[in-house]
């Protein structure tokens, strides 16, 4: 019992992450139309940014995560004023091969910058232990659910209550008519922009806080997709079930179907990364859920009549 509940937070946790990530995805494909392949990437930065605002300029953890922010802001700015813009009216397969580009690009960043050594990023969520159930969970990873839950209730209050949320609503429904009130399509796609690499590198601070600052961070941003095509490209609700459907079927297969790995893996990503069938359990759902539910759990079914 008590291996079940370490292993359900630290699901619940990574799965929290993940869906945080995602929904950036989401946002930008559902003003745009646009797969951004580059946005498990995004999280990339965020945590080497993260590392070198507090351990290479001295700023204090507070400072560190609003230059974070800013560079995840500008970021989101430039790949879409700079590289996606001129794109527009464009063949698919061409964006997509841009954002599959980029991904090679920030990877590129992160190697001269930093190098392939993992880094150790001093801890600035409480890391002690906590009982539940009778089990000892890291106090760290009920912060990120925490934090992640509230960061979601942020977004939704956006979207709900701002002018630039709703404006965002409308493009996503049918973007001639918003066009036709007078939004500016070209500002929400921008806007889009900004929050996917927002969500993206504020997930990526959650997740170097709980892990080393690694390459290995970009193959858990990979896992932005399993979750996106379990829940559904254009649903919100999908990504947070989505999440938490992966994060808990990585823990689950990597303790169950791996045992003579689990000591290294409760918890959550040892320090050179979850292998065997973790990695490969949210891909077979995601083949799976392809073959039943094409739309995925909670997505929309487009019919288009010509």
């Amino acid at each position: 019992m008590d291996i079940f509940v370490q292993l359900t937070v630290a699901g619940l946790s990574d799965g929290a992450i993940l869906a945080l990530a995602a929904l950036g995805f989401v946002i930008v494909y559902k003003a745009s139309g646009v797969i951004n392949f580059a946005q498990g990437h995004f999280l990339l930065i965020g945590a080497y940014v993260l590392f070198a605002a507090i351990v290479d300029w001295g700023l204090h953890w507070v400072l560190g995560v609003l230059v974070a922010v800013l560079v995840a802001v500008t970021l989101g700015l430039v790949v879409e004023r700079l590289v996606l813009r001129p794109l527009v009216g464009q063949p698919v397969i061409s964006v997509i091969m841009v954002t599959i580009g980029l991904t090679y690009i920030l990877l590129g960043i992160v190697l001269l910058a930093w190098g392939s050594t993992p880094l150790a990023l001093p801890a600035f969520i409480p890391s002690d232990t906590v009982g539940i159930l009778g089990a000892e969970v890291g106090e760290n990873r009920l912060w990120a659910i925490g934090l992640v839950v509230v960061a979601l209730i942020g977004f939704g209050l956006f979207f709900q209550r701002s002018r630039q949320g709703i404006a965002m609503r409308a493009v996503a429904d049918d973007q001639q008519a918003a066009l036709a009130m007078g939004i500016s399509v070209r500002r929400v796609f921008a806007l889009a922009w900004i929050l996917a690499g927002v969500s993206a590198v504020g997930a990526g601070m959650l997740l170097a806080n709980l892990t080393s600052v690694s390459l290995d961070l970009a193959s858990f941003g990979l896992l932005v997709f399993p979750v996106v095509i379990l829940g559904g490209l254009d649903s919100v609700l999908g990504v947070v079930v989505g999440g938490a459907l992966i994060g808990l079927l990585r823990q689950y297969s990597a303790f169950y179907l791996d045992r003579e790995l689990s000591e290294i893996r409760i918890g959550g990503i040892a320090e050179n990364g979850i292998t065997g069938t973790a990695e490969l359990v949210p891909y077979v759902a995601l083949v799976l859920i392809l073959l039943v539910k094409p739309y995925g759990l909670f997505g929309q079914h487009r019919i288009e009549r010509v």
